[in-house]
């Protein structure tokens, strides 16, 4: 089955709040992207709202039952008490848990798995409570045992930190072993029956050689790289460009 595409969020919200006015309008763009075959949208929620706002989640909740009940909505954040709340407020069907610090400009790491397991596994319990999917940040470094403690602590799912990869757009060659990295990575999951989601600077051009080296991913998360060419082509025809490079049927 072709990867899912969930249009991240955030970029617009970020635009948005350049100004005290409601444009361009997060629910309006996420309508356009999921009428356009989106499987979902995604979130990340930061503690100073610079981007998504906390009054932003009740309405995409809404669009998302109202309109698209097909569809899923996908949290990203820091496991503090504040962002369960967040979550507990508006049951995502998904939850990604990353390891970001609150003053972070965006999440460019993976978690230390074997460092943070005790914690992770108290907080992913409390998310499968609220009936989440919960899938973990992940350095795609080919680290099987790493892997393996991922799915002790519980995660159904880990998202595969792609920054590195979609880095190497004007050096191709640098791209293949960290393609190769994420492949293994992949490999490992896949193996001990974890899902495997992606995200982070992936466009239209590395897409397809990400989907031919792991063909059973699940997801894909984009924010940066398809707000950027929506600027261009529009939020329908994007999310179309974006489903093809995933290899679906559009």
């Amino acid at each position: 089955m072709p990867a899912k595409l969930s249009v991240n969020l955030n970029a617009i919200a970020m635009l948005r709040n350049r100004r005290d006015l409601p444009w361009p309008s997060v629910e309006a763009l996420g309508r356009i992207a999921l009428q356009a075959g989106a499987s979902g949208l995604t979130v990340h929620p930061r503690p100073d709202q610079r981007h998504i706002r906390f009054s932003d989640l009740p309405v995409i909740r809404a669009l998302i039952d109202d309109e698209f009940p097909q569809a899923e909505f996908n949290i990203e954040g820091y496991p503090t008490d504040e962002f369960f709340e967040l979550c507990a407020g508006v049951q995502p069907e998904q939850v990604t848990l990353v390891p970001d610090d609150p003053a972070q400009a965006t999440s460019d790491h993976g978690w230390d798995f074997r460092r943070n397991r005790d914690f992770l596994t108290g907080e992913i319990a409390r998310y499968k409570k609220l009936g989440c999917r919960v899938s973990l940040f992940a350095d795609g470094d080919g680290d099987a045992e790493a892997v393996s403690v991922a799915k002790a602590v519980g995660a159904d799912r880990i998202e595969l930190y792609t920054g590195p990869y979609g880095g190497c757009y004007d050096a191709p060659e640098r791209a293949a072993p960290i393609l190769d990295a994420l492949g293994r990575t992949a490999d490992a999951a896949i193996a001990i029956g974890l899902a495997v989601n992606a995200g982070h600077d992936l466009t239209v051009a590395n897409l397809p050689p990400l989907i031919k080296r792991i063909p059973d991913l699940a997801e894909t998360s984009i924010g940066h790289g398809l707000t950027a060419d929506a600027l261009e082509f529009g939020m329908a025809e994007t999310v179309r460009r974006f489903r093809r490079a995933c290899g679906q049927s559009v």
